[in-house]
């Protein structure tokens, strides 16, 4: 018989409580949320406007050497995009553009310090992720 209880360390979150929100509407939810920052760079990117209020694009490229310019102007305009970075160019000869987090990209602070804090309970617990996947981070970085 399958034993349907939930384990001892489901989350108690109330806005997890299926009789609330349809479980479709919290997957389709936390997808448009990880789409924000999916790919290769964009978390990066916004790891580095957390340890600087405000960057320019000439020293968010020395931070991340392994981009191109061209991806790093296309992942800083997604980010604008969905709204998690602010751009502004200030009119001067050469034009100074700046980047930093708006209020919507400082939100997502708590989200990466919990990432943090699953990444080190789960490298302390022994887990380690499937050898394709430590091939594919290797490859990646």
């Amino acid at each position: 018989m399958l034993d349907l209880t939930p384990p001892d360390f489901a989350p108690t979150d109330p806005r997890l409580d299926a009789r609330k929100v349809p479980r479709m509407v919290c997957v389709t939810d936390v997808q448009d949320a990880i789409a924000v920052l999916e790919g290769r760079w964009k978390m990066r990117i916004v790891a580095h406007l957390y340890g600087e209020p405000v960057l320019r694009f000439s020293e968010l490229r020395r931070a991340i050497p392994e981009i191109s310019q061209k991806m790093l102007a296309q992942q800083l305009r997604g980010l604008e995009a969905d709204g998690v970075v602010r751009r502004t160019i200030h009119p001067e000869v050469p034009p100074r553009v700046e980047y930093e987090l708006t209020e919507s990209g400082c939100a997502l602070g708590p989200v990466f310090l919990a990432l943090l804090d699953w990444a080190q309970r789960r490298r302390g617990a022994g887990d380690s992720p499937p050898a394709s996947a430590t091939q594919s981070l290797a490859r990646s970085t």
